[in-house]
């Protein structure tokens, strides 16, 4: 619809359906969530019931988070504590040589290894799926005496995240005005004090997203944690996976689990969403 003075508006049953749109997506994004914290208040029998209205469909009770922080608390603790570890270290190993990596790639002319082979070389290391270097890396791991220890896991999962980490951040540093490092070694700055006071502070918002999504990526990985971790180096998302018995499937466990496991990186999105939003919107906006 176009009003008189030319400005475009949408109509009311356009906004009513994409309104519909919005809700039942939010709906359907929010309801598993809903669904695991009803059920980490069911007794186990109940788990298996559609039943969500407390008191009135079933008797809340915290056998699911006695189960978890009282029974086997050592266990439940000792995952949570890896996965905070390996999820952290790797993050931070694969942020610090991916923005050394991209700002190279950003900056400075390869001649022999062209700058395009290079990065396509990096990409192609993420596109093979991860069970194609399982055996390799198992062998690798078992002749360094590192298997069921959490050093191996942060090792791959530093591998995984390395390229995504270089290919994001070169783009940030690309994006970057080129004149204020100049000026810098113009005035007399080192290259290397250059991209640690000039290029890194401006590209923090990019640095904020690559740690972020390299976070999510180790926090949720599970194939690698499953070979290599056994009972020192196990993770919350095996854990979980344990919930599988005889019995069939401990809903209420895993309910109370998937909980926990979602508030770290829940909370770690939220302190830095301020970054997080400006440093995926980077580079969306080309003059």
């Amino acid at each position: 619809m176009i009003t008189e003075h030319g400005i475009q508006r949408r109509s009311p049953i356009g906004i009513v359906i994409v309104f519909l749109i919005l809700v039942i997506f939010a709906i359907w994004t929010i309801f598993p969530i809903i669904w695991a914290i009803i059920t980490s208040f069911k007794e186990p029998g109940e788990s298996f019931k559609a039943t969500f209205i407390p008191f009135k469909q079933f008797k809340p009770t915290l056998y699911a988070w006695q189960d978890a922080f009282v029974t086997t608390r050592d266990r439940t603790l000792r995952s949570l504590r890896n996965s905070i570890v390996i999820a952290t270290i790797s993050s931070a190993i694969a942020l610090i040589l991916g923005a050394f990596a991209g700002y190279s790639l950003a900056r400075y002319e390869f001649k022999k290894w062209k700058n395009k082979d290079i990065s396509l070389f990096i990409l192609s290391q993420r596109m093979f799926p991860p069970v194609a270097v399982l055996i390799p890396y198992f062998l690798i791991m078992q002749k360094l005496h590192l298997l069921d220890n959490i050093t191996a896991i942060i090792i791959v999962h530093t591998t995984m995240n390395l390229p995504l980490a270089v290919w994001l951040m070169l783009d940030f540093f690309q994006d970057l005005p080129k004149e204020l490092e100049e000026a810098a070694l113009i005035d007399g700055c080192g290259h290397l004090k250059a991209f640690l006071y000039i290029a890194l502070p401006i590209a923090a918002p990019g640095l904020v997203a690559v740690y972020v999504l390299s976070f999510i990526f180790s926090w949720n990985e599970f194939i690698f944690v499953i070979v290599f971790g056994y009972m020192k180096a196990m993770t919350l998302p095996v854990m979980i996976a344990g919930s599988l018995s005889v019995r069939g499937l401990d809903f209420w466990k895993v309910a109370s689990l998937s909980i926990v496991a979602v508030i770290p990186p829940v909370v770690l999105a939220l302190v830095l969403s301020r970054y997080l939003v400006r440093g995926l919107t980077m580079g969306a906006i080309k003059e």
